[in-house]
């Protein structure tokens, strides 16, 4: 029997979100329900509500989420009612071009539930990533569940669903920063300060991070940033290359996805260093660069969707780190919300004044 829930959609571009009831069908043979415990505001559902990804409304908002499993299709056999999982959009295929050639955190075809939620008078939602998880339960394909360890707060473990995967993965998978590296990130709001964290984890000698904003550049030395450049009153790019003797930082995250940001890693990198966009530009943006500074510029560019991560592989070792006192997740989670105060915590991560706002439910 399908089943009524709360849940905040978007119904129009740029309109506040509502709370509405929604229907959660029965799972078919390779879905699962969902009943959401914890889901974090991340910024690319206030993109999805200004029409920033698509106009597919009314969209069905709410993608970093923990919580536990209730039904599962009659073909499930990866999780069971009563598992703890985090929700991911990267449910793998297998069989794509990139899978086959062993390289799924590229796949092109990832999994969603095979039926869709609805409001009451039967529209049909668009989930935000596949999820839609701003809701009491939701609908997804057993693919987008990831088991972790129950000890984890919900609230913490929901977060690697997006916004933290990314940051820790643009540096610990992308940027395949080491021990001893320089690393330098751009940017840090959420994604930014997860990418300090990542490089914090597994030991780079100097981490440097760039704001224009004094106290998310607090934020970044809590997350094990060495050094902090306010972009506001001091050049980055020399900056950068002072703190690394002149020559750069190995690698250097652009947490923005900005023109002028991806300017700063390009040249704020050494010769042979890496450059990680993992903040996403919006569609009407371009790049003019001389074409001989790319040529004369050796190392590598780089573009991290979600971190590049597997969610079966990331997930539970980055929880295993948290509960072990050893990656500071719980530092992200600035405030503790309900469900009906989604719209408020739009305005605030908008302003700056928080790293993430969770809705517990």
């Amino acid at each position: 029997m399908s089943q009524t829930v709360r849940g905040v959609i978007s119904r129009k571009k740029g309109e506040p979100v509502e709370l509405v009831d929604v229907v959660i069908p029965d799972p078919g043979p390779d879905d699962v329900v969902v009943k959401v415990i914890a889901c974090g505001v991340c910024h690319t559902d206030l993109m999805y509500r200004d029409g920033g990804i698509n106009d597919s409304y009314p969209f069905l908002l709410g993608h970093e989420a923990a919580g536990t499993v209730e039904s599962v299709g009659s073909n499930v056999t990866s999780v069971a009612p009563g598992d703890f999982v985090v929700l991911n959009w990267r449910a793998v295929c297998g069989q794509c071009r990139a899978c086959k050639r062993g390289r799924p955190q590229y796949c092109f075809s990832t999994f969603n539930a095979s039926k869709p939620m609805t409001l009451t008078d039967g529209t049909e939602l668009t989930p935000a990533l596949g999820i839609g998880a701003f809701a009491d339960k939701t609908l997804v394909h057993a693919g987008q569940c990831t088991k972790v360890d129950p000890a984890a707060d919900p609230a913490v473990a929901g977060l690697l669903g997006c916004g933290v995967m990314a940051g820790l993965g643009a540096a610990i998978n992308t940027g395949a920063v080491t021990r001893d590296d320089t690393v330098a990130v751009i940017g840090c709001g959420g994604v930014g300060d997860a990418a300090v964290a990542g490089a914090a984890l597994v030991g780079a000698k100097k981490i440097i991070a760039v704001d224009r904003d004094d106290t998310k550049l607090a934020w970044a030395r809590e997350f094990g940033a060495t050094h902090t450049i306010n972009a506001a009153d001091t050049d980055p790019v020399a900056a950068i290359q002072d703190l690394t003797d002149g020559f750069g930082a190995d690698v250097v995250i652009d947490a923005v996805g900005r023109p002028e940001t991806w300017k700063q890693a390009f040249y704020a990198r050494d010769l042979a260093g890496t450059v990680v966009l993992v903040g996403v530009p919006s569609p009407d943006m371009t790049l003019e660069m001389p074409l001989i500074d790319l040529f004369s510029h050796g190392g590598s560019l780089k573009s991290s969707w979600y971190g590049d991560c597997l969610p079966e592989r990331d997930f539970p070792t980055l929880i295993s780190l948290y509960l072990q006192g050893r990656l500071p997740l719980e530092k992200f989670v600035s405030e503790r919300i309900g469900l009906g105060d989604v719209e408020a915590a739009f305005a605030r991560m908008h302003g700056g004044q928080v790293l993430r706002s969770v809705v517990l439910l």
